[in-house]
């Protein structure tokens, strides 16, 4: 059903998001928010785990305390923490494990987005958003990005979780033309 250039969904859904750094993850959340989804960040609960131990929360400390937190307590443990808090309407950000999709997995009404954009624009992207942690080179920018292209069962996935997505979004252009994407993609949901 549509209402004002909006799609209304009755039907109970959990999309989740993966996708590259910079690559518009957090813009398809604001839109899929508008639409009264649920935000819910699998980085949000590394976060909360890295200020009760009074971590900095950098992008490197988050990625290497989420790891240390999929070896201690599997390598789903993120999924199940955020199953918990799921209303049927539900937006699922940061997804970088393949377990973690799995997990969701299991919910009958989950559905995996892939973000992705060319590497050059995502850095620049990155540059102006200006968050603390983020590279200055694009150099840099790779090689970080690369470390989190892991293989290994309880590292970030990145590439594993792209290609098991079940949309794939590549985000090159304006805020707007995402938006119509995020829509098409909706209505062939």
């Amino acid at each position: 059903m549509h209402l004002g250039g909006f799609i209304i969904m009755k039907k109970k859904l959990v999309i989740g998001l993966t996708g590259t750094n910079a690559s518009g993850k957090g813009e398809v959340a604001n839109y899929l928010k508008k639409k009264h989804f649920t935000y819910h960040s699998l980085s949000d609960i590394i976060r909360e785990s890295a200020e009760k131990s009074g971590m900095e929360p950098t992008r490197e400390n988050l990625i290497s305390l989420g790891n240390k937190l999929r070896k201690r307590y599997g390598p789903a443990v993120l999924a199940r923490r955020v199953k918990k808090n799921l209303t049927g309407k539900d937006i699922v950000d940061s997804i970088r494990n393949i377990a973690e999709i799995k997990e969701l997995k299991k919910l009958p009404n989950f559905v995996l987005l892939g973000i992705d954009a060319p590497v050059s624009l995502r850095f620049k992207r990155s540059l102006k958003r200006k968050r603390a942690g983020d590279d200055k080179s694009l150099r840099e920018f790779i090689l970080k990005e690369n470390r989190e292209r892991s293989t290994f069962r309880t590292h970030q996935q990145l590439e594993l979780c792209l290609k098991k997505a079940d949309k794939k979004l590549i985000n090159n252009g304006s805020i707007k033309e995402l938006q119509k994407k995020v829509e098409r993609t909706l209505k062939s949901i």
